[in-house]
């Protein structure tokens, strides 16, 4: 055989591999070409789904995966693209649609207080309920008050209600006045002068957890010992910042996550195997103490009004424990939030900073301590406090979806008057961004900008001010968190003056840019704000 020509068999073989070659290149393009056209129809279905509405086309959903897992970008939507893009989201129109070509179902995003308002309200005039799905991060113990729809929600709401009373709330006053002077005495600022936090986050969470500590539980703390989980290996707080930290891994990765040997996943089973273990036997001593009429706290209260109603309205102990991590993750994280933020504004606006102050002064002087019977007379105050959770509001989704075909009045751009209808299919999910209502244009002039007295004279329970909510789900607790409020910013703001902690060389506008920007994990809070506390006498 010539050595220079291939045997039959050789050239056999290298025939079949380019065969073969060519074949799987036609199977990977007629592959490619079915996934191609599988998705433009798709894309078609869901675009006429949201009747092709003008907005945002991302390869995947802002609220699945694997969307989540990235923030957001050129290329990615993320679960905060209303904070990242909310100068730009909403520009040419209030209500926009969100339809990924890749995963994920279309969505209709809205920043108008009207369109909110038609699917919030109660009763049965609206079609909208809270999909399952959207509430995961909160069903880690067990139904609750925020989680819950329909029949199940009053429910919760019936019980619940009686606990958030004005008694209540003169405990708030009174307890947040002691946490404030058990923080001066034994963090000893009166004999450093000058204080400075890195991350102001470190009083106010910890001051919102004891004041929630007493008057929502009834413990017994102090400053430097602050409530512990049954175990007492953990306190409250460490655990609750753990399971914050950990809440989508928990409540979206399968179980078989949650075995993973790595540190992580320990910490997080470890937090919260420790606050089911607290939660339930809390539930217990109430329980044991339902004749003690001496307890004012918000759970004993809870807890005897959950016993005293009848059998079809009681609530599973279960559903206890789902209202009472509610209770102690939703009232803790976000008024320690809002408070930092407050602080924040506060500090590089040194004008509104004095307005208040002398506002405080006028009411109450310094020859005795506010009281409860002040609340209403510090209305600055509550507006500072009020201006921040504008510009951080902490529930920034309202997540619903539609139970039947409905149609929703959509009001015209801004600058026309009128409405238009757009009709709605059941299964479609309308997202309220409550970012975007408090940055809307046409209902705050300057909406980016710090300017407390657009509430000047506006009352607690106002419903010109939204960022509680809107409608009859808006948060149970916002009276206990605006009382505890206006009693800290008053005393701590008639004792020390507070001005940024600048970097080497940083202008306040630096700071506020660096530092004045959103942390979202549940709920949409601020980056660790840094300040430094002066002593005014």
């Amino acid at each position: 055989m010539n050595p220079r020509f291939p045997s039959m068999s050789s050239r056999s073989l290298s025939e079949e591999s380019q065969t073969g070659t060519t074949n799987l290149s036609a199977l990977l393009a007629a592959f490619l070409t079915v996934f191609i056209v599988s998705r433009l129809w798709s894309t078609a279905h869901k675009l006429r789904a949201v009747n092709h509405f003008p907005g945002l086309r991302p390869p995947f959903s802002p609220l699945g995966l694997p969307g989540v897992l990235f923030p957001t970008s050129w290329w990615n939507t993320s679960q905060d693209v209303h904070w990242a893009r909310r100068s730009k989201l909403y520009a040419d129109n209030e209500t926009v649609s969100i339809v990924p070509f890749l995963i994920g179902q279309p969505m209709i995003w809205t920043s108008n207080l009207n369109v909110a308002r038609q699917i919030a309200s109660g009763g049965n005039r609206t079609p909208f309920f809270k999909p399952s799905w959207s509430a995961t991060a909160l069903l880690l113990w067990g139904m609750n008050l925020f989680a819950a729809e329909g029949d199940v929600w009053r429910k919760h709401r019936r019980v619940m209600g009686p606990a958030f009373n004005n008694e209540l709330y003169r405990l708030v006053w009174s307890q947040t006045m002691k946490t404030y002077r058990d923080l001066v005495t034994s963090e000893k600022w009166q004999e450093k002068g000058s204080i400075s936090a890195p991350a102001v986050q470190e009083f106010t969470f910890k001051l919102a957890l004891l004041v929630l500590g007493t008057c929502a539980f009834g413990f017994s703390f102090r400053w430097d010992e602050p409530p512990r989980t049954s175990s007492g290996n953990l306190s409250i707080q460490e655990a609750l910042r753990t399971v914050a930290d950990t809440y989508m891994l928990r409540g979206f990765a399968p179980k078989w996550v949650l075995k993973l040997p790595f540190r992580k996943i320990r910490q997080s089973n470890a937090a919260h195997a420790a606050m089911a273990r607290f939660m339930r036997d809390q539930v217990v001593i109430r329980k044991t103490e339902i004749q003690d009429n001496t307890r004012k706290d918000a759970f004993s209260l809870l807890v005897k009004a959950n016993e005293q109603e009848e059998p079809k309205y009681k609530l599973s102990d279960d559903e206890l424990i789902g209202n009472v991590y509610i209770m102690l993750f939703a009232g803790h994280e976000t008024t320690a939030h809002t408070l930092a933020a407050t602080l924040g504004f506060l500090a590089i606006n040194q004008d509104v900073q004095d307005e208040v102050f002398e506002q405080v002064n006028e009411v109450v002087g310094y020859n005795r301590d506010p009281e409860f019977e002040d609340y209403h007379n510090l209305n600055k105050v509550l507006a500072a406090f009020f201006e921040a959770l504008r510009l951080f509001p902490s529930g920034h989704l309202m997540i619903r979806e539609a139970g039947e075909d409905t149609v929703l009045q959509i009001p015209n751009p801004r600058g026309q008057e009128g409405t238009s209808p757009f009709t709605v299919p059941k299964g479609q999910v309308v997202v309220v961004d409550m970012v975007g209502v408090q940055y809307n244009p046409r209902y705050y002039d300057d909406p980016t900008s710090y300017k407390p007295s657009r509430w000047h004279g506006i009352g607690n329970d106002s419903e010109d001010f939204t960022a509680f909510s809107v409608g009859p789900r808006a948060c149970i607790g916002r009276k206990f968190a605006t009382t505890e409020a206006v009693c800290f910013l008053s005393m701590l703001l008639r004792d020390w003056k507070v001005t940024p902690n600048l970097n080497a060389g940083e202008s306040k506008e630096e700071w506020k840019s660096r530092v004045l920007d959103a942390k979202l994990v549940i709920t949409l809070g601020v980056r660790d704000v840094p300040l430094i506390f002066v002593p005014r006498k």
